[in-house]
């Protein structure tokens, strides 16, 4: 079961207005679409700490406690959790700010997991942290 915190844990990383053609006939927002944000989030803050490329590996257990609705910004904020030898394991969090106001909800949340690559598309350790 999800858990909303009283405010979003993690760096603002992506942010981006959900729109008409990302929803069902009912308004809401499809998940895979709030999913693929939450992975262009990752991706950005992975490769800032990589610095360089890097590929998602897997993404653990994910459960929506909101939906996102049609004119809402999608707010995705990322903490580094821990670094291994070639993975980065990301906190993931996505919040609604809801259309024409300043109310934040929590919609979901995931562990993802991305790997960093060298020029030949295989995995390379992580530099250490400058």
């Amino acid at each position: 079961m999800l858990e909303p915190t009283a405010k979003p844990d993690g760096d603002l990383t992506l942010r981006t207005q959900a729109m008409p053609g990302d929803a069902n006939a009912a308004g809401d927002i499809f998940g895979g679409w709030v999913m693929a944000q939450m992975d262009l989030a990752s991706g950005i803050r992975a490769a800032e700490r990589a610095r360089g490329r890097v590929v998602t590996a897997a993404v653990k257990e994910m459960a929506f406690a909101k939906p996102v609705k049609i004119g809402d910004t999608l707010c995705v904020y990322t903490r580094v959790d821990s670094v291994g030898r070639t993975s980065i394991k990301l906190k993931v969090e996505a919040w609604s700010q809801r259309y024409l106001s300043q109310e934040m909800e929590m919609v979901t949340h995931a562990d993802f997991i991305m790997v960093a690559l060298d020029a030949t598309g295989k995995p390379m350790p992580v530099p250490p942290e400058v």
